[in-house]
């Protein structure tokens, strides 16, 4: 998947702006605030149908406009193309057509164009609370596994019914009329379906991340393993197995569960643990450390990806190189020579054999 173009109208600091990118390595840079990142943004919405600087629509808003226009060009490895049209007012709130068709649905796009980030705030992945790392593997997931996100979105609606059920009798405004045994035995199916992917996928995912850690040349013995409320199940328990454990978990800790009016175990309390030379690397590694952690968690969602479903996502790196030597840098740089299309924002105009530079200013046009 590549972008051919895109354009952008009233969206952060573009009034109007374009974009064509090349097929391989693309760098945007120059100065801080002058728009690199929001370039990056409108790609991820057409992708994804919203930002990844900031959650709500209307921060993307230039100055004082009244909307924002997002018109996107994509193309697959098949040839085929997806026009994406995303348009925000905060009368008619967001409007998003692909070929034409507008969508009833935003997650029905989720997965059509894949599409992976790099950004230095991401860092909360590796050192921030476990929410950070679910959403990480939520979204990898979700965007190659369409049950996947149909469950994930079902298990929050149930989640919410059953935690006002506890709640409900938390406070002795309800008596228990099976309600609650209906939401739990539906949870726990959801559950056991969620775990089980999420356990398969960290597998994957670190097998790639295995081979892209060796290529940086690092010393160090990386680990990564999904933590849930079972720590005696193996690697690969059946969905069936899951569901029944999550059966007897919800049956162990119902009274503590009605006492708290919350659901106190699910895969929405589970993590996934980032080990170096067995120890937690949120713990005990240092800042650069880290971030090399996340740029290979980021290398390796992309070679996932291209396993799985056969086509390369678009690469959105934001100011990845910062903090880099130039050996690093150029490790990288031989590694997404072979991810297909990558779109990196920088202060400064790197020099590279197999990258195309564009000055920030050059994508600007007068309105």
């Amino acid at each position: 998947m590549r972008v051919e173009r895109i354009t952008y109208e009233n969206f952060r600091n573009h009034p109007v702006s374009a974009f064509e990118p090349t097929e391989g390595i693309n760098l945007i840079h120059g100065p801080n605030g002058s728009g690199k990142t929001s370039i990056l943004e409108g790609i991820h919405y057409c992708a994804l149908t919203r930002g990844f600087v900031s959650a709500a629509d209307s921060d993307s808003l230039h100055f004082s406009s009244e909307y924002f226009l997002l018109n996107g060009t994509f193309i697959d490895g098949a040839g085929h193309t997806a026009a994406v049209k995303i348009s925000y007012s905060e009368a008619r709130e967001k409007q998003i057509t692909v070929n034409n068709s507008e969508l009833t649905t935003f997650s029905s796009h989720v997965g059509t164009i894949p599409c992976i980030t790099f950004s230095p705030p991401e860092i909360v992945i590796v050192n921030g609370a476990p929410a950070e790392r679910r959403r990480f593997l939520d979204n990898a997931i979700s965007q190659t596994d369409r049950r996947y996100l149909e469950d994930l979105m079902s298990y929050r609606r149930v989640l919410s019914q059953r935690n006002a059920q506890l709640q409900l009798l938390a406070e002795k405004r309800s008596v228990d009329d099976g309600m609650l045994s209906i939401w739990t035995d539906t949870l726990a199916r959801l559950a056991a379906s969620i775990v089980r992917k999420r356990m398969i996928v960290t597998a994957a995912l670190f097998s790639c991340f295995s081979e892209i850690f060796s290529r940086l040349k690092l010393d160090e013995i990386p680990l990564i393993t999904y933590r849930s409320a079972f720590l005696d199940i193996g690697p690969d328990p059946s969905e069936e197995m899951l569901y029944n454990r999550y059966l007897q978990k919800f049956s162990d800790i119902q009274r503590a569960e009605i006492l708290r009016g919350q659901t106190m175990a699910g895969p929405h309390r589970d993590d996934l643990v980032f080990m170096i030379n067995g120890r937690e690397i949120k713990k005990f590694a240092s800042q650069g450390q880290m971030r090399t952690f996340l740029i290979c968690l980021k290398l390796a969602q992309q070679r996932f990806f291209f396993e799985t479903l056969g086509e390369r996502p678009v690469c959105l790196l934001d100011d990845i190189f910062s903090e880099l030597d130039s050996s690093r840098i150029a490790d990288i740089f031989s590694i997404l020579e072979t991810c297909g299309q990558a779109v990196i924002t920088s202060a400064d105009k790197h020099q590279y054999p197999h990258m195309t530079p564009f000055r920030i200013e050059s994508l600007k046009l007068k309105g």
